[in-house]
């Protein structure tokens, strides 16, 4: 530790000059520092986010060759330069650069080459606080040279902000590499998610942007009238017919759906005469075939899926209390996140704001029941309210969100002869409590595929009635979020009859922030 501290109103006696910027002259005098050193410097390990001005280190060591240049004047050292150093001239004001560097530096009276050996200077919440067996470093330090020990003795000095120019590396790693008591603040680039992530002081989040957006909706797999792999897709910011995008990895129907802006994931399903427990996955502004991305715990079908930038949710499949989760820009199975609490799980549905996801059951003792959870933890879930349509005898209503505000519409009652709904409700994701009226879609319509944008909902194809007769859609319905109201036709088509498949979008409520 240094040998020598200047605090706070301490008397600073330096041989032969002043001290310091702005100080008193005479060889008494305080240590008077009138204004703000700034830094340029190159920094190995981890550093901590403090404001929008800069990186603050937190313990940080830097061992490299490196550059501190402090670009106020006043400092009255010498400039050391790859085995050339300036000479210090008395009561001349110079800018001061200490380069970390194996330097040729001679010793010459009061004029003076300085020079240092590549060692480590320690840096502890802001503050330079020793630095260890340099040769020399000088008055730049606002401490003391001992030419007998060839030992710098130097006081705290305190760094406001830090200004990286060129290129600046944060730690990076995986998801099992994260420190288990990270400080706050802790920023890394993660190399299994793809993302620069940062420690809130409870959790790891995510950086992220809406890369590639171009507000393309995907919906797939379903029933047409039979089982079928067939992707497509929508233009969401314009109306129009729905493209065909390729084929899942097998045909099946009643699966779940969740996406990033990037990467789409369809999950499970009915591909006959057994449950699946696949999942594909496709990149969204590209067209083509479905690749293998793993499987769910369990094999299961009508399971709801949500999602945030990073993680994806999997919310009763199989008829189960069961939430399994994986993510997204990975690819691997499915792991464990938590269970439903109230809500049975069989022909759920779920959407998502960025931290939370909301799930709804659809034929359960209580179909009315919305539950919540928090995506980037894991857990139970928890209450949230009721819907306020379908009584106590009705299922598959479907579920989009942009956000701000989850909309629930259509299904079907369970009573014969199984008659479609044509109400929807909506819920404000940030808080609790229980669903308030919205409108009507412009028929009645059960088992349609959904996909969203931050400004509409769009209910894709699917059939008006459960009796076994209806009449199957290939139109499609469009809500707009921000008002109440009832659905309109989007002017486009289905590519085909479909129903019972799932849609994500690159644009979703779930996606943003982190």
């Amino acid at each position: 530790m240094p040998n020598i501290r200047i605090g706070f109103a301490s008397d600073f006696t330096l041989k032969n000059g002043i001290v310091g910027i702005g100080s008193t002259t005479g060889s008494g005098g305080k240590l008077d520092v009138d204004g703000v050193a700034k830094a340029n410097y190159k920094i190995t390990g981890v550093a901590t986010l403090t404001s929008y001005g800069g990186f603050i280190g937190q313990k940080q060591h830097i061992s490299e060759p490196s550059t501190i240049g402090f670009a106020t004047v006043g400092l009255q050292t010498a400039q050391a330069a790859q085995g050339v150093g300036a000479t210090h001239v008395p009561n001349q004001y110079y800018e001061t650069e200490i380069g970390f560097t194996d330097l040729g530096g001679v010793h010459h009276g009061d004029d003076q080459y300085f020079n240092t050996l590549s060692e480590d200077l320690v840096i502890d919440d802001g503050q330079i606080l020793n630095i260890t067996n340099t040769e020399m470093v000088g008055v730049t330090t606002i401490g003391e040279y001992d030419p007998h020990t060839h030992a710098s003795h130097v006081c705290a000095g305190s760094l406001e902000q830090v200004s990286v120019t060129g290129h600046f590396s944060v730690p990076c790693g995986g998801i099992n590499e994260r420190k288990e008591n990270p400080v706050e603040g802790t920023v890394r680039f993660n190399y299994d998610l793809n993302t620069l992530e940062f420690f809130n002081g409870v959790e790891w989040r995510q950086f992220t942007y809406n890369q590639g957006q171009s507000g393309r909706g995907v919906y797939g797999g379903g029933e047409s009238p039979g089982q079928t792999d067939q992707i497509d897709y929508l233009n969401l910011t314009s109306s129009g017919n729905a493209i065909n995008f390729g084929d899942l990895t097998d045909a099946r129907f009643q699966l779940a759906a969740a996406s990033s802006s990037i990467r789409g994931l369809f999950a499970g399903g009915d591909p006959g005469p057994s449950n699946s427990d696949v999942i594909d996955y496709i990149t969204i502004a590209s067209a083509g075939n479905a690749f293998d991305f793993g499987d769910l715990d369990t094999a299961g079908r009508i399971s709801g899926g949500a999602s945030s930038s990073t993680r994806a949710i999997f919310a009763g499949e199989n008829k189960t209390n069961v939430i399994t989760y994986v993510e997204i820009a990975t690819t691997g199975d499915a792991v464990d996140f938590g269970q439903l609490t109230d809500a049975s799980g069989d022909k759920g549905i779920a959407a998502s704001s960025p931290t939370r996801f909301v799930y709804a059951s659809g034929n359960s003792t209580n179909p009315q029941i919305i539950e919540y959870g928090t995506i980037s933890s894991r857990g139970n879930t928890i209450t949230f309210g009721d819907l306020n349509y379908g009584g106590s005898a009705f299922r598959l209503p479907k579920a989009t969100s942009n956000g701000i505000r989850g909309i629930f519409a259509g299904g079907y009652e369970t009573a014969s002869p199984n008659a479609g709904m044509k109400q929807i409700c909506y819920i404000t994701m940030a808080t609790t409590g229980n669903a308030v009226e919205f409108g009507e879609l412009t028929a009645t319509r059960q088992r349609q595929n959904c996909v969203s944008s931050q400004i509409k909902s769009f209910h894709i194809g699917g059939e008006s009635d459960a009796s076994g007769s209806g009449t199957m859609y290939e139109s499609i319905d469009v809500i707009i979020y921000a008002s109440g109201g009832s659905a309109t036709d989007f002017g486009g088509n289905t590519n085909g009859e479909t129903r019972n498949g799932a849609g994500f979008s690159d644009s979703h409520g779930g996606l943003g922030g982190y």
